[in-house]
């Protein structure tokens, strides 16, 4: 079964379309090295939590919304051949598609698809 990596990220509104033109990049480098999509996500209804929540996890400010993607891969081993490579790839070099939001806030994690109807 496919192999998913996920991530959630706090990203400034100003910055919506930076943010779309860095994950459409970034979909092309990750197809490009084996990934089958990438699906990225701007908040609409990402409630506070009291005790857990998005918001809460990356710390998300006023003037930021929380963003949730994933990319699919066609197994464990093709994502790790292709996170190494495409991490190698110049395209996603900061220098040349800076990321639009605080990558130390990022949550990010590789999960085993188990259920996929």
């Amino acid at each position: 079964m496919a192999y998913i990596d996920g991530f959630v990220a706090a990203v400034p509104v100003k910055n919506k379309e930076q943010y779309i033109e860095h994950a459409r990049i970034s979909a092309a480098v990750f197809k490009d090295h084996g990934a089958i999509s990438l699906v990225e996500c701007w908040g609409d209804d990402v409630p506070d939590g009291d005790l857990t929540s998005f918001p809460m996890a990356v710390k998300c400010k006023e003037d930021e919304v929380v963003c949730f993607s994933w990319i699919t891969w066609p197994s464990r081993e093709v994502r790790d051949e292709g996170m190494k490579n495409a991490m190698a790839d110049p395209r996603l070099d900061p220098k040349n598609n800076p990321m639009p939001f605080d990558g130390k806030r990022l949550i990010y994690g590789g999960f085993d698809m188990i259920v996929n109807e």
